[in-house]
């Protein structure tokens, strides 16, 4: 889908029936509620994501609303039950209920507890809720729960406070996984990284000055811009304790390989990621690595698909915090009426990565 540049060529999302066929191939989420396609040999029109068989191009056509695809003789698909938006909505009306539950509790809630706040059985909840997330109960909790023990650690008067007062019963549970959740062991998370050492190197692409880093557990951030002193400064800035080591030969190539990506987003880019945030913000920023190159999403529709419709702002907040450039790609997400907007490393370099991966 091309991306309009100014306010005379805007056109809505999925406006061309080439981008909404896109959509349809790649059964795309966010196109869900923007159309409805149907089948002429099957007589049944369905949701843009339906899991259905692909049917034939030449059989499809596009309705704006169900209602334009019912007058047209056609019935609703029994798979993905596109006359069933109300449903669609309650889900998410109670997974957000939930979700609030979850983070104002000083105990992780019951999974009875959390299905009541849903107004789901226990079941149908806990399908849901792994459905509209991407995580079970349980998983949100415990991220959510590690979240609030990053805070604690920062202000608390050792780290067996900062465990108690995050919810935790027991500091061995917490330590077994202490590591995975924070990157480095809670002491050091504690005094600003101190004693790790994280691996960069400076390199040069089409947009600029590009630096990667990299903790034992893969890469903690890529950033663009045009001063590559300022850059390093930042990454000093987010780790002020830890050892900062210029990459060696092999380090470079890896920067090569990230600098590959930027300038051909078709290769894909497989590296191990060290991805810290909060629990919402890994639910966006998971949401955003399953948008296809070349396609972009609205911040709605973002807030859609992790369960969290009213959280356009917080999904707004979320890609601005994203600090891995390209392997986490908050481009991709551009404003309602096909605008873009905002990008922590600029509009202009937001554009361009965008031209590259429509680009044919």
């Amino acid at each position: 889908m091309n991306v309009m540049h100014s306010k005379k060529e805007s056109q809505p999302v999925f406006a061309s029936d080439e981008s909404r066929w896109n959509a349809v191939v790649h059964r795309d989420r966010a196109a869900d509620g923007h159309f409805y396609y149907s089948v002429r040999t099957t007589g049944v029109y369905c949701r843009p994501s339906c899991a259905a068989r692909l049917a034939l191009r030449k059989n499809v056509a596009f309705h704006v609303t169900r209602e334009n695809a019912e007058r047209a003789g056609f019935r609703a698909c029994k798979r993905c039950k596109p006359d069933q938006d109300g449903i669609v909505a309650s889900h998410a009306a109670g997974v957000a209920a939930a979700s609030r539950l979850i983070e104002t509790s000083e105990q992780m809630p019951s999974l009875d507890e959390l299905a009541a706040a849903a107004a789901m059985s226990r079941f149908h909840f806990h399908r849901v809720f792994k459905t509209l997330t991407g995580l079970t109960p349980k998983a949100y909790g415990s991220a959510h729960r590690a979240n609030r023990v990053r805070d604690q650690l920062r202000h608390a008067n050792s780290v067996t406070d900062a465990i108690y007062s995050s919810g935790f019963n027991s500091s061995g549970r917490f330590y077994a996984h202490a590591s995975d959740e924070l990157g480095m062991t809670p002491t050091r998370f504690r005094s600003g990284g101190v004693g790790e050492s994280i691996l960069f190197a400076v390199g040069e692409c089409s947009l600029g000055s590009i630096l990667v880093a990299k903790t034992v557990k893969g890469i903690c951030a890529i950033s663009l811009g045009d001063d590559p002193q300022a850059m390093v400064e930042e990454l000093q800035d987010r780790f002020p304790k830890a050892n900062l080591v210029g990459g060696d030969r092999d380090f470079e190539q890896l920067v090569a390989q990230v600098v590959g990506f930027v300038e051909s987003p078709d290769i894909g880019l497989d590296l191990p990621l060290d991805i810290r945030g909060t629990a919402f913000q890994k639910r966006v920023w998971k949401a955003l690595r399953e948008i296809p190159a070349g396609n972009t999403v609205s911040y709605a529709q973002v807030a859609h698909r992790i369960g969290e419709p009213e959280a356009v702002r917080a999904v707004a907040q979320a890609c601005g915090a994203n600090v891995l450039a390209v392997a986490i790609p908050c481009h991709r997400v551009i404003r309602n009426d096909g605008e873009l907007s905002g990008y922590r490393w600029g509009v202009e370099r937001k554009r361009d990565l965008l031209g590259k991966e429509t680009r044919k």
